[in-house]
């Protein structure tokens, strides 16, 4: 293959400038009749595979493989709640969430796929090209080849190939492959299509659409935010195109934000060792299905599915359903003309280490009917009249059933610098150095620096 001669940033920018009809919700109406998905609940010692581990209670694959319900005990001084136990899913295997590119026309296009998902709670969704674990594209469910998969486990020409974690509050040090691979001509097959840039971000407002794998992926493309500076249209906009810009000022250097967190991580004093699912305080094994005392948080239930167009027709699994919706945001401030994202350094129990640069607010608000305090900021996020983006997106529906977050992007222009050294305020730019790398920042604020970069404007083609 010949390699691009154009600079990845300029290419992944004209894609963002190319907009326009995608049809979507004609071609996913077009695929429902073959591309379907029934969910009914089942009690979790009565699914199809999977074992209840004598003495200890943990849910297992009867192959050892996929993943494993079994319990967390968490000691974290200083916190609202300094110990606790929880469910917990580890899932060892590390997937492949890949994302096929192509120049048509001279301008880049991704290869989606609309992919259904047990926890999805609107049917299909748009998805990377590839979205399987190591027991998936290893055939260890004996179903189908997962289509396009060749092309990452010997990819020729890789754009972006980083190790990305998951939520670290329902999972034991989840990690993923995401991957950006480039082709030359390949076929599109049913249920994919090819999409720019500009086409995937205006579906961002479109709930329950652009699923959480998509999104991880795409947020850890170059931004190309500088090269739109001509497509500022207002304060808002060219304080946020100015906060992608490398040549742009920031509050703090980089150097010093990757010493922050290094600082953060090093003292904090977590403690985490897994243990039996059975016999777990404040958790009841109830109508087959595993809760907490109080109601809240979220339980552990048990879900039988059939599906059509899937590499697997029919399967049970274990799975986490969440209470309430939660509210994942960015409180953003332009300071010197550069639109700043106040920033949270988060510990979860589940990171693979410690802790994660994650949005300035990521809760349930009903679980704090049951938890010491209120989320900071949380009341200025919800009471603001300047919301920038507000979209219900739904979580990974393969582990978690009907998981949804309200993504926002609020701006304000209070005095807020942070007096907790936990806060920091970073550039958009700055959030794109760190996606270069592995397990710097989480998967909300994966989510929504996407979100924020729907928001550059963008021309018409």
């Amino acid at each position: 293959m010949s390699a691009p001669t154009r600079n990845p940033v300029e290419r992944v920018a004209d894609s963002m400038l190319h907009t326009g009809p995608a049809e979507v919700a004609g071609w996913l109406a077009g695929l429902a009749d073959r591309w379907w998905m029934r969910v009914e609940r089942a009690d979790l010692g009565e699914l199809a595979g999977w074992q209840v581990e004598p003495g200890t209670g943990n849910l297992r694959h009867h192959t050892g493989k996929f993943f494993t319900v079994e319990s967390l005990s968490v000691d974290l001084p200083g916190a609202p709640v300094p110990h606790w136990r929880q469910p917990i899913i580890n899932q060892p295997e590390i997937g492949i969430l890949g994302i096929l590119v192509r120049e048509i026309d001279g301008v880049l296009h991704c290869l989606m796929q609309a992919k259904h998902e047990p926890g999805n709670p609107n049917g299909l969704q748009i998805s990377p090209t590839v979205q399987a674990t190591r027991s998936n594209y290893t055939g260890v469910h004996q179903g189908k080849a997962v289509p396009y998969l060749e092309h990452f486990r010997s990819p020729e020409r890789v754009v972006i190939d980083i190790r990305q974690s998951e939520q670290g509050a329902w999972f034991y040090r989840k990690r993923n492959r995401n991957m950006v691979v480039e082709v030359d001509a390949v076929e599109e097959r049913e249920g994919f299509r090819w999409l720019t840039l500009g086409q995937i971000a205006e579906l961002m407002s479109v709930p329950d659409l652009v699923n959480m794998d998509a999104r991880t992926v795409l947020a850890c493309l170059p931004g190309g935010g500088a090269a739109l500076a001509r497509a500022a249209a207002d304060d808002f906009t060219s304080a946020l195109v100015r906060s992608a810009d490398p040549a742009s000022p920031s509050v703090h250097g980089l150097g010093d934000i990757l010493s922050w967190i290094t600082e953060v991580r090093t003292h904090t004093d977590l403690r985490v060792e897994r243990g039996p699912l059975a016999g777990l305080p404040d958790w009841l094994y109830d109508d087959g299905r595993i809760a907490h005392r109080t109601g809240g948080f979220f339980s552990v239930v048990g879900v039988r599915v059939e599906a059509g167009g899937r590499e697997v027709a029919a399967w049970s699994q274990p799975m986490v359903e969440p209470v309430g919706t939660g509210v994942i945001a960015f409180l953003v401030k332009a300071i010197d003309g550069v639109l700043h994202i106040l920033t949270h350094a988060r510990t979860e129990p589940g990171y693979a280490d410690v802790t994660e640069l994650a949005p300035t607010v990521q809760c349930v608000p009903e679980n704090y009917a049951h938890l010491p305090g209120r989320p900071r900021f949380l009341d200025e996020v919800l009471t603001s009249s300047r919301v920038r983006f507000d979209t219900v997106l739904s979580e990974e529906g393969g582990r978690f059933l009907g998981a949804r977050n309200r993504y926002m992007v609020v701006e304000t222009d209070a005095d807020v610098a942070p007096d907790d050294p936990r806060y920091r305020w970073l550039t958009l730019h700055q959030y794109e150095e760190l996606l270069r790398h592995s397990f710097y920042v989480n998967i909300q604020a994966r989510s929504l620096v996407l979100c924020l970069r729907s928001l550059i404007p963008r021309g018409r083609a």
